[in-house]
């Protein structure tokens, strides 16, 4: 019996480091200027693939917002619930090859995220090579 249930706690702990140690899980988007957390993103797996979706906006005022700057099937759709990374892969420590969206200009570069530690992820968007960028930084949801 306490071989059992040492067992289950064993799994458990090591199922939430692992978690701890991935892209995957919840993130803070931090604004760059202000400083604060604008939004909660939820970074998620598909088909071998890393997508991340805007879960939670932190402003009221801007929860009902939609993508007017936007174009396809992304255009006057609310950003809330966005998916805004779509199509990453696994390429050593990183993720990349795939798009990102900026949701208050509309513009899509190309992308890769990778862990800086357990609580930091590396976004990097950008034109062309990723020399012509930016880079920001986002906080997991603890």
């Amino acid at each position: 019996m306490r071989k059992g249930i040492l067992y289950t706690v064993l799994c458990v702990f090591i199922s939430l480091s692992a978690e701890a140690q991935s892209i995957f899980g919840k993130w803070k988007s931090i604004d760059a200027e202000t400083g604060k957390t604008e939004a909660i993103i939820s970074v998620y797996k598909e088909n071998n693939k890393a997508y991340a979706k805007i879960i939670d906006i932190l402003n009221p005022v801007d929860r009902e917002k939609i993508c007017i700057y936007c174009k396809g099937n992304r255009k006057n759709k609310p950003i809330l619930g966005m998916i805004i990374l779509d199509g990453l892969k696994e390429n050593g420590d990183e993720w990349s090859g795939g798009k990102i969206v900026d949701p208050k200009n509309g513009n899509i570069y190309k992308c890769y995220i990778k862990l800086k530690d357990n609580t930091t992820l590396k976004l990097r968007g950008y034109i062309g090579i990723s020399l012509f960028g930016r880079t920001e930084y986002w906080k997991r949801v603890e």
